[in-house]
């Protein structure tokens, strides 16, 4: 079944802590947000101490005031189970619920997500408060639905406490069955680490060069997702007990968590907290950075996981922490590009966090909507003229789908594996950031989807190109669902080290790219980095001049195998005893084509991917725009579309509009030239586009 949010009309909202504010503050809160157009607001999800002061003491008093007032107002509430913070009376009596670090020291109460999910006593405690609140508040007519915890894995995704010792060994033998088999998939005759009973096998430890066992350290990050699944599990179960009608979420998208199977298994739809002021703290590189335009690949990977999907918490204000991630304040404009942002990508529901910015404690830095005053300000304005424009057209977006017919490919397992394995994990993160930039120059919208274990060739058949930079790990299962699809059109691209690791992380015995070499049409004949007192070579598409692009820093040297695989580029003088070797090959496969490129991709190189591809802006019947605006487009049921054309920049962009049309936020009617301000938005709404590109022929090398 499909997991993705269900709604009738657009909700808009905020995140409320009535906890951490004098009661007499309350009503005229919820009166201002109707004022604004807000509608729902989360609540909860740090009060554990309010439901439970003490151990088996419930008290519901201050947040029954809450749901009352908000209901009087017209206000859906959220409630968030407090378990992301358990309370020092928790803490202090069953201090095996604290989390620990791989020196083993114990993490002690004062943050944040300071506990562990292996603890049966943590487990107990947690579905007893869910529990509690699905009792008490089920029946309530303000209720809108449950968030999960809050943004799990978030603080800290790893855990060594010890009852994640005795867990990851449970979890093994479940895996594995023996341990001649944990020994065999861990590849333990290497250095002596074979094992002999179950008691000698731990979690990663400290090492002498901070260089754990690689095939322990993948199933450990293995064992913490489905640790993270089954809690979560534990508290749906507790709610469902009472409560079978509102809807369950939860909110994130962190590290060392499938969170495609947690959707799956326990959840109505997924949830993601989008904070695009994170890229002035990591920015991009490059001549054109994508900077806070590169939240749409979050978004893009939450859309993968729920089509349609709340925003939990969307940036209104200047973020930070009293000790890091200080940000600077949103610029006019910025929070409603952002808004949009997330609903072009599949937003049905929006909160933004927070309502008031916090007095007091770590986050008196992270701004809300209000400031610490309470009076109007810019930001309040911003969100009252989007309230007013959702108010108007939100619900007819509601229902529609994201349109892309190519996709950017990943998998958990070689996310996890990449982490300690510099030799794919960098080249992975940075072809995929250059192809969704790449993609993003050209207007092309693009999905970034997880290929899981259960993946069938039908989940791929939407996308006439598929990019798939560095599949290190590749079964023999994946393989052929690829090979179908190439075979009945698709289009596939491939990078270097593909296909040269099994399951359990290990290097296969048979020429690379493995289990896809007659796919690609090639083998690799030798490989190598390029040192950090080597040039890069160039790569030389063949026919073309004046065109010099980057290889990165890994290089296969490639052999064609079959006759219909054809060389379109090689590598430069640059590369001393392999220049001239075959950089780009492509092969024909039944109906469709594979390109198997041997170095990683820089943007430069996507484009030139993306040109002898033909990938291009599939509006440009449309519109006709400059890098520096997002095109993305959702798809009602009716066919109609709504083209989003969002200002990234500081200054205004031209654009020029090839039919009639108007921005359905401002009413306005548009053809022909047209400036969108800095940090503008304009939503066209259009006929159904009939010219895709899987329509065209495939383009020869040139």
């Amino acid at each position: 079944m499909e997991k993705t949010l269900r709604a009738s009309k657009f909700q808009l909202g905020a995140c409320y802590y009535p906890e951490q504010w004098p009661d007499t503050l309350w009503e005229d809160d919820f009166r201002r947000m109707r004022e604004m157009g807000l509608g729902i607001i989360r609540v909860a999800e740090f009060a554990w101490s309010v439901f439970e002061p003490e151990e088996g003491l419930f008290q519901f008093d201050l947040f029954d005031r809450v749901m009352d007032l908000a209901a009087a107002y017209g206000l859906s509430v959220i409630i968030g189970t407090p378990t992301a913070t358990p309370p020092a009376w928790l803490t202090h009596k069953y201090p095996e619920v604290l989390n620990a670090s791989k020196n083993g020291i114990v993490y002690q109460h004062g943050e944040r997500q300071h506990n562990n999910y292996s603890s049966q006593i943590y487990r107990d405690f947690s579905a007893r408060i869910a529990g509690k609140l699905a009792e008490h508040y089920a029946n309530h007519n303000a209720l809108a639905g449950w968030q999960i915890d809050n943004e799990l894995n978030c603080g800290i995704s790893e855990f060594y406490s010890a009852a994640d010792q005795t867990g990851f060994r449970t979890w093994l033998q479940n895996r594995y069955g023996t341990l001649d088999r944990l020994n065999a998939a861990w590849g333990a005759a290497f250095w002596n680490q074979t094992y002999s009973h179950w008691d000698q096998v731990h979690l990663t430890s400290p090492t002498p060069s901070n260089s754990p066992n690689p095939h322990q350290a993948l199933d450990e990050k293995r064992f913490i997702s489905d640790t993270v699944i089954s809690y979560v599990k534990v508290q749906v179960d507790a709610i469902r007990e009472f409560d079978s009608e509102h809807w369950i979420t939860t909110n994130g998208l962190f590290g060392h968590l499938d969170s495609h199977r947690l959707t799956q298994e326990n959840l109505d739809f997924f949830s993601y907290d989008s904070y695009p002021q994170f890229a002035t703290l990591w920015p991009d590189g490059g001549e054109h950075p994508l900077l806070d335009r590169k939240w749409g690949a979050s978004l893009s990977v939450t859309r993968g996981i729920s089509p349609q999907f709340c925003v939990m918490e969307q940036q209104s204000g200047p973020g930070g922490w009293v000790n890091n991630l200080a940000q600077p304040t949103p610029k006019p404009g910025q929070i409603r590009l952002w808004t949009y942002q997330s609903i072009a990508h599949g937003a049905d529901m929006l909160l933004y966090f927070r309502w008031r910015t916090a007095t007091f404690g770590t986050e008196i830095y992270w701004h809300g909507i209000n400031d610490y005053h309470n009076r109007p300000n810019r930001r309040c304005a911003e969100v009252a003229q989007i309230g007013s424009e959702l108010g108007q057209i939100g619900d007819a977006l509601v229902g529609s789908r994201y349109i892309a017919e190519v996709a950017i490919l990943k998998d958990y397992n070689n996310d996890w594996d990449g982490e300690l394995d510099i030799w794919h994990g960098p080249y992975e993160k940075q072809s995929a950031a250059s192809w969704f930039a790449a993609l993003q120059h050209r207007h092309v919208p693009v999905d970034i989807q997880y290929l899981s274990a259960e993946a069938n060739v039908d989940d791929l058949r939407r996308y006439h190109t598929l990019i798939y930079p560095h599949p290190t790990i590749m079964t023999d299962e994946t393989a052929e669902i690829l090979n179908e699809y190439v075979r009945g059109g698709g289009r596939l691209v491939l990078g270097c080290r593909t296909g040269y690791k099994n399951i359990d992380g290990h290097c296969v015995m048979r020429p690379f790219p493995g289990p896809v070499s007659e796919l690609c049409g090639v083998e690799v004949d030798e490989f190598t980095r390029i040192g950090p007192l080597e040039i890069e070579p160039s790569i030389q598409w063949h026919g073309q001049t004046a065109r010099t692009i980057s290889s990165g820093p890994f290089n296969d040297i490639l052999r064609p195998t079959t006759h219909t695989a054809r060389v379109l580029a090689a590598y430069g003088d640059e590369a001393g005893h392999y220049a001239g070797a075959p950089a780009l090959v492509e092969n024909r496969h039944g109906s469709g084509l594979t390109l198997y490129y041997g170095g990683v991709f820089t943007v430069p190189m996507a484009h030139a991917t993306a040109d002898h591809l033909g990938l291009t802006c599939p509006f440009a019947d449309l519109v006709t725009l400059p890098r520096d605006i997002e095109l993305a487009a959702r798809r009602r049921a009716d066919g109609q579309q709504i083209v989003f054309l969002l200002n990234y920049s500081s200054t205004p962009q031209p654009i020029s509009v090839h039919t009639d049309s108007v921005d359905l936020l401002s009413g306005s009617k548009i053809n022909g030239e047209h400036i969108i301000p800095p940090y503008g938005v304009i939503a066209l709404e259009t006929a159904p586009v009939t010219t895709l590109i899987r329509d065209k022929p495939l383009m020869t090398a040139r």
